[in-house]
């Protein structure tokens, strides 16, 4: 057998066995942005926490590449996957019996870049799925790369059917374009939409309660309705946010009365009950 027919069969096994640890979840979430830098991760990590409230069995998979945040965004520095004795990667212990899955907890250091080609990244993070032992549990939310390249290409072909999406969008100018990207994309993968979370959709004046769009005032309301989905939430700028990065602490543990967890726990009901679980 050539070389090139050895790496065909093992990526085909790689793909069969990652298909069904993943078919082992009742509902599998991918947490997708047509671009970088709208606080997709953020979103992912606190829907997988607010669900986790909610007494759901969660495990959060941070398949960014090269920009894995997870486990800065809850306060897992320092934490390390392990391999148990059948040479299967374990997730890590996280918040509220959140399990974790995250490159960056396979890192030196954090601040360690991931300089690999899209091919070479791609069967990375499809061994990676083949050899975590994922268990099974209520949920799987995936914090999806930025983009529609060959990394989130390869995880959407391991999901089963019956995956959902959620689009992470900011209000801006390029929003449609942005959106439109990120629906066609699941719909050509075959995921089905669950709608779309507008992130930093305003900031709210903590002296008078007034609302400025800061970022621009493109409804995602309007552009749900425009690509057949609904508008899930509209999430508000909030300095909170940055105070619990920089303290190293869950946002949604730290901040537990304000109006943007507030939000997010009613997208992770929103969830529950479009999921009908």
């Amino acid at each position: 057998m050539s070389t090139k027919q050895q790496g065909f069969n093992i990526s085909s096994l790689f793909q069969e066995r990652a298909k069904r640890k993943f078919s082992n979840f009742k509902n599998r979430i991918l947490v997708i942005s047509g671009k970088g830098g709208v606080g997709k991760s953020f979103i992912a990590s606190m829907l997988a926490i607010a669900l986790a409230e909610r007494g759901k069995s969660v495990v959060l998979f941070d398949a960014d590449v090269y920009g894995s945040s997870t486990p800065l965004i809850l306060g897992l520095q320092g934490t390390r996957h392990y391999i148990d004795e059948e040479g299967e990667i374990l997730p890590v212990d996280g918040p509220l019996g959140l399990r974790v899955v995250a490159i960056n907890l396979m890192l030196d250091t954090p601040e360690t870049p991931v300089v690999w080609r899209g091919p070479l990244a791609s069967r990375a993070i499809l061994e990676l799925a083949a050899r975590v032992k994922w268990g099974s549990g209520d949920y799987l939310v995936i914090d999806m790369p930025p983009g529609t390249g060959d990394i989130a290409i390869t995880i959407a072909q391991l999901m089963p059917p019956e995956t959902y999406a959620i689009v992470v969008t900011a209000p801006n100018i390029l929003t449609e374009v942005i959106v439109a990207k990120a629906v066609n994309f699941a719909a050509s993968m075959g995921i089905r939409l669950l709608g779309v979370v507008e992130n930093m959709s305003y900031f709210k004046c903590p002296h008078c309660g007034r609302e400025t769009s800061i970022m621009g005032r493109l409804s995602g309301e309007l552009l749900a309705s425009k690509y057949g989905t609904t508008l899930l939430s509209r999430i508000p700028l909030e300095p909170g946010v940055n105070k619990a990065l920089d303290a190293g602490t869950p946002y949604l543990l730290v901040e537990k009365e304000s109006e943007t967890s507030r939000i997010i726990r009613e997208l992770a009901d929103k969830v529950i009950k479009l999921l009908g679980n």
